[in-house]
């Protein structure tokens, strides 16, 4: 855990030139605005201040930039399927993560966080979709898991099993609780994989 806890706040960007250098390792978070994207954040960093959890879902409008060290960035993404955003937001939005995703070499996958008791939903399949048309590595957290039975938790991993059979290799997945900081081991293997941690 000892390179997560080092995350620190850079910037807050609307644009994507407003990003740093395209150079080093960057691994995105992305999810639905209530899937508990902060918190996730706030637990692989073991520091409850560094991302905001907000009662309002679709509170990160903008691309929140944490810093690991030089070479290392975490990027939070704006949340989607928020209801209160003006559509011509919502548009500004998907053109900028769609120029982020296009234009930056330095991104190494991407941490798509859903809410394990509505896994898989339009919007989530559709970044899937898109992440695997920019063959972007991408790993699904299903968090909140404790809110449901260890039992309804399997089941719900052993359904998803089907759904992400077209998506190969590319695509892994876990179940995770930023509530109970549990599957932060499993999450941080693939961070360190994407972050070259390990060569």
């Amino acid at each position: 855990m000892s390179h997560y806890k080092k995350a620190t706040f850079l910037l807050s960007a609307a644009e994507v030139k407003q990003l740093p250098p395209d150079m080093g390792y960057e691994v995105a978070i992305v999810g639905r605005s209530n899937a508990g994207k902060s918190s996730v954040l706030n637990c692989i960093t073991q520091n409850n201040k560094l991302a905001r959890v907000s009662k309002t879902p679709g509170r990160t409008q903008q691309i929140n930039i944490f810093v690991l060290d030089e070479d290392r960035r975490l990027m939070d993404l704006p949340g989607y399927g928020f209801a209160h955003v003006p559509l011509r937001e919502k548009r500004k939005w998907e053109a900028t993560i769609n120029k982020y995703f296009e234009q930056r070499t330095c991104l190494k996958g991407l941490v798509l966080v859903m809410d394990i008791r509505h896994p898989f939903r339009d919007l989530d399949m559709n970044m899937l979709d898109y992440c695997l048309h920019h063959e972007l590595p991408v790993h699904i957290l299903l968090n909140k898991a404790d809110k449901l039975s260890k039992g309804a938790a399997k089941a719900v991993l052993l359904d998803a099993v089907p759904i992400l059979e077209e998506y190969g290799p590319q695509v892994t997945l876990q179940t995770f609780s930023a509530m109970k900081k549990t599957g932060v081991k499993e999450l941080q293997t693939v961070l360190d994989k994407w972050y070259g941690y390990n060569s």
